[in-house]
């Protein structure tokens, strides 16, 4: 049965982490919706490099649904426009409340989860350059990728972790070592 996945983009995210997670996710066969968090409605969103993404829906068509994962990708002003949605905010805390997973990559850990209190005690990471602002939470800055699996909270650093990023979101989902046939597929052998 496929899982349901949440992937919320704004204006300026970070493109290699959102690609990377939905691309990933769809090969384990998740049902991945790519919601824009935009203030005018608009399903279109430039990227943090100029690349331009189409979301399927507008978060707000993603509200009293549930979803097994919502998975933010970073970047600035991308983390800033999502820490400032509130659908996704009542999205994100509702995850928290249901105890259902929710992750975050780069600046989001810290200025989307951080922000609004949701790594409180959670052992997180996110880009180094953030670390200062990853209040409540239990910082472990020698991970690339943090699996916080009491509290159901996945982090990482940057860019460069978002394929092992992603194949921690597929196990967080599928159970443990489902990544590895589609790691093989990608010829990302090195993360088995």
């Amino acid at each position: 049965m496929p899982r349901q996945i949440l992937v919320p983009v704004a204006h300026g995210c970070e493109e290699i982490e959102a690609v990377t997670i939905i691309n990933t996710l769809r090969r384990a066969g998740a049902q991945v919706s790519v919601a824009a968090c935009t203030s005018d409605g608009n399903l279109e969103i430039e990227a943090s490099r100029g690349i331009k993404l189409v979301a399927d829906k507008h978060i707000e068509a993603c509200l009293n649904k549930n979803f097994h994962l919502i998975a933010l990708p970073g970047g600035m002003p991308g983390a800033a426009n999502l820490r400032d949605n509130p659908h996704l905010t009542e999205l994100l805390k509702d995850q928290q409340r249901f105890q259902r997973w929710y992750a975050a990559i780069c600046a989001s850990s810290a200025v989307v989860l951080a922000h609004h209190s949701l790594l409180d005690n959670v052992r997180a990471t996110c880009y180094p350059t953030f670390f200062d602002q990853l209040e409540g939470a239990l910082p472990q800055p020698e991970n690339p990728v943090v699996i916080d699996q009491k509290n159901r909270v996945i982090t990482a650093q940057g860019p460069g972790c978002a394929m092992s990023f992603s194949f921690a979101l597929v196990d967080a989902v599928y159970g443990k070592d489902a990544y590895r046939p589609i790691a093989k597929q990608m010829l990302a052998d090195w993360a088995l």
